[in-house]
């Protein structure tokens, strides 16, 4: 499986070259009333790039989507696809979008709903015959073109709706949450065609709630709170930025309540849903913060010590789980 050169549309136009950048996203600001939903938001991304964005809920991911898509009216800012304005006739033909939600006509089976976004898109004739014959396999649905999308388990669905919106092969696609509600096997089906969309060139946006998900699929990762990008980079890099070689150390205890919010100050942790988490450089110092505790009159229910990893950065920038 192949995905073909830039569209034609693209070749048009000296700017929108393929060899140009595939997303440009430069200081985007959206404003609703009085709440900032993007907030002077800037991010690239390159040919064959697996982008995770992360963001508790509210924190603006929706809202840079259907920025990129072109469905929002920026305050300020701009977005490029491959040097295309969003919303333009070039930056539609080369982006894709895999909602959230599913978007399938039900009725329809699942050669015809690929047609019929086929359609959309301005495929026809055989370029739309093949299309669809290239995502029906990518989506392991070959065996069933004639099967109704109603009829469909929902790792199916999962599936054929990334199909859907990647019908007109692509070089850009934005996935919103792709393995919502799916099984522990579909999910890796649909980490397989990733993975393929990855090989052949595609530069891929991917918001997931999922930790293990941005760990595995991503190259970089950009954090997004309070519609600001907070942190951008690869994994290691975003956990040796925040923590150095400090390692974590996770406690539960019991005891006064003013006594357990001095102690957590006093060794400059925080304390999240109760439990008190600190850095440290060497795992020694452990004993010393007990036996403080200890003097304090609380009592140690467990202790964890670990290295950080991607979500004690998000949870260490944001104050929030990414489930939040």
């Amino acid at each position: 499986m192949s995905l073909p050169s830039a569209s034609a549309a693209l070749s048009e136009s000296p700017s929108a070259l393929p060899e140009s950048i595939p997303l440009e996203v430069v200081s985007l600001v959206k404003r609703f009333g009085q709440l900032t939903a993007l907030d002077a938001v800037s991010l690239e991304l390159r040919a064959g790039e697996c982008l995770g964005l992360l963001g508790p809920n509210g924190a603006g991911k929706s809202t840079l989507i259907r920025s990129i898509v072109g469905r929002v009216i920026l305050d300020a800012g701009r977005v490029a696809v491959f040097g295309a304005p969003a919303g333009s006739p070039q930056a539609h033909a080369a982006l894709g979008w895999v909602p959230q939600e599913l978007a399938l006509y039900p009725r329809l089976t699942c050669r015809e709903n690929l047609a019929a976004f086929g359609h959309y898109h301005g495929l026809s004739g055989s370029k739309l015959k093949e299309s669809v014959a290239w995502c029906l396999d990518w989506a392991a649905l070959a065996d069933r073109p004639g099967e109704l999308a109603r009829n469909l388990s929902g790792g199916m669905k999962r599936r054929l709706n990334m199909a859907a919106g990647i019908i007109h092969r692509p070089r850009v696609v934005l996935m919103d949450e792709p393995t919502v509600g799916v099984d522990p096997q579909s999910r890796n089906r649909i980490f397989e065609m990733i993975e393929v969309l990855r090989r052949e060139g595609a530069a891929i946006i991917y918001t997931t709630h999922y930790m293990e998900e941005a760990e595995r699929l991503c190259d970089r990762i950009a954090i997004i709170d309070h519609g600001r990008i907070i942190a951008q980079g690869a994994h290691e890099e975003l956990v040796r930025s925040v923590f150095a070689s400090r390692s974590q150390v996770l406690a539960r205890l019991t005891g006064p309540p003013a006594e357990l919010d001095a102690w957590v100050s006093r060794h400059a942790g925080r304390l999240v849903d109760g439990l008190a988490e600190f850095t440290i450089e060497h795992p020694t110092l452990i004993a010393g913060l007990l036996e403080d505790a200890a003097r304090s009159g609380l009592e140690l229910i467990d202790i964890t010590l670990r290295r950080p990893n991607l979500e004690s950065v998000f949870l260490h920038l944001t104050g929030r789980e990414l489930r939040d």
